[in-house]
């Protein structure tokens, strides 16, 4: 069973040495090498990482890695089937994966929940409720059988963050064409060019709202498994920022 996860990485950091592993470095076009082989080689669309963020990396996976199955993490965000002060022995394994993979076929983060928010409400409150209309409306033209799979998840109170995945190839292929043909076509219609850095990242930030779209309307079976950060998370800001979007009207600025 040949598995490549990539992990997207922007800055030299720590990589788990699982050969399952695949460090690379997302929108390396003119930048300094940090290390990790880039998402410049072959076919890419690394100069648009500053509005795709890890999809660039994802895109490069899709159209140059051959594997069985192909995977998205991040530098600081692993997959993981075990909790522990050792984060770094908390990363899922060849060995801990290889047995789910005999069961299912696509392996998800496990569903992050808002609660008081829907997926829509929350994206409309903390950026642009604008980028989800108009992503609507293409999916509408282009695949109007979606469009109810579309609005089920907009109106649900969670779903699968980050763009972390791992799925079959052929999965892979089907979801990855039918997603950046959408964000191709968004990126038409959606001018960047006075957006903050933050705020210009808006495609990554949409994908996310996608992946449940494809994974319902076409009744794929996946398995959620943990997710863990590397690095602590700040709880309080992080609280505060998602109330204050919501009850204040204060957009998000920066990640955190």
């Amino acid at each position: 069973m040949d598995i490549k996860i990539i992990i997207a990485a922007h800055k030299p950091y720590w990589m788990p040495p699982d050969h399952i592993y695949f460090p690379i470095h997302v929108g390396k076009t003119g930048k300094k090498d940090i290390g990790f082989p880039g998402d410049d080689t072959g076919d890419n669309i690394s100069q648009k990482n500053p509005n795709y963020c890890e999809l660039t990396g994802l895109y490069w996976a899709w159209k140059n890695l051959d594997a069985d199955y192909i995977g998205l993490a991040h530098y600081r965000r692993h997959f993981s089937l075990k909790k522990g002060k050792d984060k770094k022995a908390s990363v899922l394994t060849r060995e801990q994966l290889e047995p789910i993979l005999t069961t299912t076929d696509v392996i998800l983060p496990k569903r992050r929940d808002y609660y008081i928010e829907t997926i829509y409400s929350h994206y409309a409150h903390t950026h642009d409720g604008t980028h989800l209309d108009k992503t609507k409306a293409i999916i509408s033209e282009r695949f109007p059988d979606y469009l109810e799979s579309f609005d089920r998840v907009m109106k649900s109170r969670g779903g699968h963050r980050f763009n972390m995945l791992i799925m079959k190839r052929e999965l892979l292929n089907e979801y990855c064409a039918w997603l950046f043909e959408i964000l191709f076509e968004l990126e038409k219609q959606i001018d960047t060019s006075g957006m903050t850095a933050f705020d210009a990242r808006l495609f990554g930030r949409v994908s996310e709202c996608l992946l449940d779209v494809w994974i319902y309307k076409n009744h794929v079976p996946y398995k959620e498994i943990n997710y863990i950060y590397m690095e602590p998370i700040k709880w309080v800001k992080k609280i505060g920022c998602f109330l204050g979007a919501k009850f204040m009207g204060r957009k998000y600025s920066t990640s955190f």
